[in-house]
């Protein structure tokens, strides 16, 4: 499971963040996670919670926030939504797609003291 050490590595950002901007106690989180990206929402949510207890995150609401998938498609030259990896074009059909958004995750925003 990936997720474990997604929710490692995000909860190292939010400690290097609380500690650099002089943080108590961090309160929410918002990720942004990329439709494309791989990553079982549900999953890293339950492993955020397992590896942020007794931290400075310990209880804090993890929100997530979708990024939509988008693509190049090369037959149709423009720009389509792609709602998984390995799908058609919506448009054309093709599968001459270059992926351009969706596969980020990126924590956004923290609700601190």
């Amino acid at each position: 499971m990936h997720e474990m050490a997604l929710a490692e590595e995000v909860l190292q950002i939010v400690q290097d963040t609380a500690r650099r901007e002089g943080l108590r106690r961090v309160h929410a989180l918002w990720l942004e996670i990329g439709q494309l990206s791989s990553v079982e929402p549900e999953a890293l949510r339950f492993c955020f919670d397992a590896v942020a207890r007794d931290s400075i995150a310990a209880g804090a609401r993890l929100e997530i926030v979708a990024a939509p998938g988008k693509a190049w498609c090369e037959a149709c030259a423009e720009h389509v939504a792609l709602a998984a990896l390995g799908e058609a074009c919506p448009r054309c059909g093709g599968y001459r797609l270059r992926v351009t958004g969706g596969t980020q995750m990126r924590v956004r925003e923290l609700e601190a003291e």
